[in-house]
């Protein structure tokens, strides 16, 4: 297998683009490419786009990492100050504004993050020295780019994160997803309190919202459930409602806490395992056993007239699982939807964690 290619981030672009920009002013000629240091230690050398007097670009190249950013442009226009002074950011086109709490910036600032802000700082430093700047970054079209990432859900308005850690994309997909979702995890956190709500989809959050007036904190945890129960307890949450389809949520039964069908199935065998607790026959047992998917053995259930129990003791079973994986700091409490979006099972806990999850709303 081939190794996959490496690529630089959003942050390197905003970086370069921003050196370009005052090695343009003060030499009077715009740098076909320039050079940049990045917190990974690896030394790039990018391409530079001149877009109008001042202004420089530079195109994003994600490597073989899925992104939705790859191939866009990343432009900075500097102004330089003739006093000493801080380095000062502004978002143009395309780039967002931070509007919740919970980010690694205050609300109101531009979406240009910490290492790239660093990263910027340092380039220009090592041309302007003390003086003080005004950089103005832009991605041309990146508010219709933003609508397929996560920053709604962060509170990010009107474009698209400047992001990078180590300036380097390395093709690791499933990190930034969860370094996403850790995040909203965060913001949920400092907006709402010590209650929340995950659904590993669109159909919990939309139960939620449908049936309760009050609703706290709702957050995607998507595949990743023990990774933010993890995440959960490390901030100090108390009391998670989960909300999500039987499909996903029938594994934390078995104790599988990363839910995506590629690594763990095991439906099947909880459910058997359950109706035969519930006091299925060996030959009702079999017949769960042959099929094929979780609403085949929804309808037999309900045929045998196991379908409350068992699900109610998948249900308890999910619960108390998250609750071992929190080493006992978090009440966790289940609504486990059928397809149709309806309640299969409520567990013993979930009225009380779901008061708990509508109280931190009015916070």
């Amino acid at each position: 297998m081939k190794s996959l290619r490496e690529g630089y981030t959003t942050g390197s672009c905003a970086a370069a683009a921003s050196l370009a920009s005052v090695l343009w002013q003060i030499t009077g000629i715009c740098p076909e490419q320039v050079e940049l240091e990045t917190p990974a230690g690896v030394t790039l050398r990018l391409e530079i786009q001149a877009i109008s007097q001042g202004i420089c670009g530079v195109i994003k190249d994600g490597g073989d990492d899925p992104d939705e950013t790859n191939g866009c442009l990343v432009t900075a226009q500097v102004e330089i100050s003739d006093e000493p002074g801080e380095i000062r950011f502004h978002a143009g086109e395309g780039v967002g504004i931070i509007t919740r709490k919970g980010l690694k910036l205050p609300v109101g600032e531009p979406a240009i993050n910490p290492v790239p802000r660093q990263m910027i700082e340092k380039a220009l430093r090592s041309v302007i020295g003390q003086r003080g700047a005004e950089v103005t970054v832009s991605v041309p079209g990146g508010a219709e780019i933003a609508v397929k990432t996560f920053n709604g859900r962060l509170g990010i308005q009107g474009g698209l994160s400047i992001l990078g850690t180590t300036g380097i994309v390395r093709p690791m997909s499933e990190e930034a997803v969860k370094e996403s979702l850790c995040l909203e995890l965060s913001m949920c956190r400092a907006e709402y309190g010590t209650a929340c709500a995950l659904v590993t989809g669109y159909a919990g959050e939309k139960y939620l919202r449908n049936q309760y007036d009050s609703c706290g904190g709702i957050v995607l945890c998507s595949n990743y459930l023990g990774y933010l129960l993890d995440c959960a307890e490390e901030m100090g949450f108390t009391h998670i409602l989960l909300a999500g389809r039987l499909g996903k949520l029938v594994k934390p039964a078995a104790d599988i806490m990363y839910l995506h069908s590629h690594t763990a199935g095991g439906q099947r065998e909880v459910l058997c395992t359950h109706a035969a607790l519930a006091g299925a026959s060996t030959d009702q047992v079999r017949q769960l056993y042959q099929c094929n998917t979780t609403s085949q053995m929804q309808e037999l259930l309900t045929a045998f007239g196991l379908g409350e129990s068992v699900w109610a003791s998948v249900a308890e079973s999910a619960c108390e699982n998250c609750m071992r994986r929190t080493h006992g700091k978090i009440q966790v409490g289940m609504l486990l939807l059928d397809e149709k979006d309806q309640i299969l099972a409520k567990s013993q806990l979930a009225e009380t964690v779901r008061k708990e999850w509508s109280q931190c709303s009015m916070n």
